[in-house]
């Protein structure tokens, strides 16, 4: 099945070796279907995602929040996501 709209995000991990600390990014995307959203590691029912909101934080970066019935879950964006969260909103109830 083809997703609705898609949002790219990315997550920064930072591991220590030999006394040096390196940043490695992984660029994921969240991907809004009829009936989920789906992330790199977790699905989410559309009936469990109550809204979503985003949050400038500067220098092009922010953040995109899912309010969802088992807590809020954010990830950083470095592109608007106001189409993607649009998509969202004009989806019918369930």
């Amino acid at each position: 099945m083809r997703w609705l709209a898609s949002q790219p995000y990315y997550q920064v991990q930072r591991e220590v070796a030999e006394g040096r600390q390196e940043r490695i990014v992984s660029n994921r995307r969240l991907d809004l279907y009829h009936d989920r959203i789906t992330t790199h590691r977790r699905e989410f029912p559309l009936r469990d995602v109550f809204d979503m909101s985003y949050r400038r934080i500067g220098g092009g970066i922010g953040m995109l929040y899912l309010h969802t019935s088992i807590g809020v879950f954010s990830y950083t964006v470095n592109t608007d996501p106001g189409d993607f969260i649009a998509r969202f909103k004009s989806m019918p109830p369930e």
